[in-house]
């Protein structure tokens, strides 16, 4: 900033500033729909790096079930956040939000785009809105966990839906650590836990492109059912055998994993296993495009579309290099 004298005294310059923060990708959508590759395309264009937001990829030993980036995969575009955790491990959707926002810090010091990648609705929106700071009471959660070995998910999904109908109606009340948190919360604040998830975001220091790729029903059914039969020939049941031994974990209690242990444990043929799977992995989808269809920033492109979806994030990002 510079000044000078002039007939009327002197004058300040001001030099403006511009500060350009970095830019998010995210590119969400259904399972099946072709993600990974997506982003891989998109994070070789770009000189970006990958984080995964997908609650089971972070655990090692599930990279078939979870169908997890391959090593040719990872090696096109550097992957964060996979491959991490024992699946004895407990992690949650505020977990992810600290450790990735935290790594976010550190990346955008030398880099101006990442690419975030998933289709674990709470993940995603942990990164990009944050959960705010709910409370924590290890007393009171560590009673959780010893009703939720008495008396199982059921009883404690019951209390929930007293103390708060409006989340117990739309999450899924089989998912035991979901099913604790939200009770966590409201014994300790005597609030529902939906209260906490209103419209308030949390200001992120990046901007965020978020991209959604869908394909019509049929199609993703049909690729469910060709990926989920491929799974099984690249030896998905020998992973789950190998994982018998932590069925009790949550990690475990997912889709394909608990029909493929029913079948090793002789309740059902791998026929009527995989039939199982494909319904659930449907449902599952149907339930994320439900999620996400409720976020008006994410911009949606078919499958067929994939170029112009491309082309898109190419030329937003170009205006961070």
């Amino acid at each position: 900033m510079e000044g000078g004298p002039c007939k009327f005294g002197w004058t300040r310059r001001i030099d403006v500033i511009t500060i350009v923060r970095p830019l998010l990708i995210c590119i969400v959508g259904p399972t099946a729909v072709g993600k990974t590759a997506f982003a891989i395309r998109v994070a070789q264009e770009v000189g970006a790096e990958i984080i995964s937001a997908d609650s089971r990829q972070i655990y090692r030993g599930m990279n078939v079930g979870t169908a997890a980036p391959t090593a040719q995969e990872r090696a096109q575009a550097k992957h964060h956040f996979i491959d991490f955790l024992d699946p004895s491990e407990l992690y949650s959707a505020g977990d992810f939000e600290k450790d990735v926002v935290g790594f976010l810090g550190s990346y955008f010091e030398k880099n101006n785009v990442a690419v975030l990648v998933g289709g674990s609705g709470l993940y995603v929106k942990g990164v990009t809105d944050g959960f705010g700071n709910l409370p924590r009471d290890k007393g009171v959660r560590d009673t959780l966990n010893a009703r939720l070995e008495k008396e199982g998910v059921e009883s404690l999904a019951f209390e929930l839906r007293i103390l708060d109908p409006t989340y117990a109606a739309k999450m899924d009340l089989k998912n035991p650590q979901r099913v604790v948190r939200a009770l966590e919360v409201c014994i300790v604040t005597g609030k529902p836990f939906s209260s906490f998830h209103s419209d308030n975001k949390t200001e992120r220091p990046f901007d965020l492109l978020q991209i959604g790729l869908t394909v019509p029903r049929e199609e993703l059914n049909a690729r469910i059912e060709k990926r989920t039969k491929a799974m099984i020939e690249n030896g998905w049941v020998d992973e789950v055998k190998k994982l018998m031994h932590l069925s009790h974990c949550n990690s475990l209690r997912t889709v394909g994993y608990k029909e493929l242990m029913s079948h090793l444990n002789g309740a059902c043929s791998l026929e009527e296993a995989e039939e199982r799977i494909v319904i659930s992995t449907r449902q599952f989808a149907k339930r994320q495009m439900t999620w996400f269809k409720k976020d008006d920033r994410v911009v949606w492109f078919d499958r067929s579309e994939t170029e112009s979806a491309f082309e898109h994030c190419k030329q937003i990002a170009s205006k961070y290099e």
